[in-house]
């Protein structure tokens, strides 16, 4: 009976995915098979020697060690575009709070005194200063073009808006996704100089720390509205304090706080708001549940970070799941020891994703503890699982 870890209170819809018969599942357990985990910071927790994998209920994984996880031959899972639209919604609310000012309009509101007729006197005396602007004709940059900036151009796109946005790395399913209006830039730079607003979309990693810094806030459109939905450590808050100062930059919208964004001029922080609706938390749930227990128990793949999708129909009782450095001669390695084991390969897929691969093979016998000492000894491989069904 496998044993699923949970930290952080993981969804009931999600952790009802797995079947109570088959599946132990909780907080308290201490030899687990797998974990999930939502905000938890695992990079000083001690991971169970008899940890499988690592099932993260959300899109971003910066707090859990993935380059350790994948020495160990070990595939960390994420649920991405589960809370796309959530996200979505917050930055379009953003867009229009920030377009209005109704922050500060707010605020003002909030310290008036006095009777009807003194109220009515100060609303009419200072609403002016809370002019807004309308979205429609104004340009929305987008920078990432994945499942959330997709829906974000189409809901910007129905508001009136122009789009333009930017991504070298789209995949095809996502290009599929976007809207035809939207303009495909060929730089930030030609993002951030044609926008009246600019919203950000993009997975934290080294390439994108600091990506928004002050030498590209000064290519914005004076008056220009700056929103980071994506992750903290993507802008520099520094520069944005600064380009706030000068007037550079009319806005800045986050759902990241940060002490140097407190009681600066025109900032607006949300608290980490962006997946946190039930609908969301549901969705990654169900999603990452799913992909956890398909790994277990058939060593499918779908949606590791740090291991390519290797999906096979099985045909088969015996299969063998091997995560591997990608290097030379390896699948020769793995039939080779098979063949002398005296086992009859019924079907095999391998695949790489960067410097890792990934490979299920299916036998049409038995596979001895022999093979599976064998194919572990092989210089590079990370870890065998042999997972037989039950006839």
């Amino acid at each position: 009976m496998p044993n699923i870890l949970t930290i952080n209170a993981i969804a009931k819809i999600g952790l009802d995915r797995f079947p109570a018969a088959n599946y132990k599942v909780g907080p308290k357990i201490t030899e687990p098979d797998a974990i999930l985990v939502r905000s938890q910071n695992l990079h000083d927790m001690e991971i169970p020697a008899s940890v499988k994998a690592i099932g993260r209920a959300g899109a971003g994984v910066n707090n859990i060690p993935v380059e350790k996880m994948s020495k160990l031959g070990m595939p960390v899972f994420n649920a991405p575009g589960a809370n796309a639209n959530a996200v979505k919604e917050l930055v379009i609310a953003a867009l229009l709070i920030s377009s209005r000012n109704i922050a500060p309009a707010l605020s003002f509101v909030a310290g008036l005194s006095g009777d009807d007729k003194a109220l009515h006197k100060q609303v009419e005396d200072g609403k002016k200063a809370f002019s807004g602007t309308e979205l429609p004709g104004r340009t929305l940059g987008i920078i990432g073009l994945g499942k959330i900036g997709s829906l974000v151009a189409d809901a910007a796109i129905k508001l009136g808006m122009s789009v333009i946005g930017y991504d070298p790395h789209i995949t095809v399913d996502a290009a599929w996704g976007l809207p035809s209006m939207v303009r495909k830039a060929n730089s930030i730079e030609e993002v951030l100089k044609a926008s009246d607003y600019v919203t950000i979309h993009v997975p934290l990693v080294d390439a994108t720390k600091n990506l928004i810094n002050a030498q590209r806030l000064a290519l914005m459109k004076k008056g220009a509205i700056l929103l980071n939905f994506a992750r903290d450590g993507i802008v520099d808050d520094k520069a944005v304090v600064e380009a706030l100062k000068s007037d550079n930059l009319r806005g800045y919208i986050c759902d990241f706080p940060a002490q140097v964004l407190q009681g600066a001029p025109r900032v607006i922080a949300t608290p980490h708001l962006g997946a946190s609706t039930e609908e969301a938390e549901d969705n990654c749930a169900i999603m990452v549940a799913d992909q956890v227990r398909d790994f277990l128990e058939h060593g499918n793949i779908r949606n590791a970070v740090n291991l390519p999708d290797v999906v096979m129909q099985r045909e088969s009782l015996y299969r063998l799941c091997i995560v591997n450095a990608n290097l030379p001669n390896m699948v020769g390695q793995i039939s080779t020891a098979m063949a002398d084991a005296g086992l009859n390969i019924h079907d095999m897929l391998n695949k790489s994703r960067g410097d890792m691969a990934y490979t299920l093979v299916d036998v049409d016998s038995p596979v001895p503890a022999e093979l599976i000492n064998r194919l572990s000894a092989i210089e590079g491989v990370r870890s065998v699982r042999y997972l037989p069904l039950q006839g």
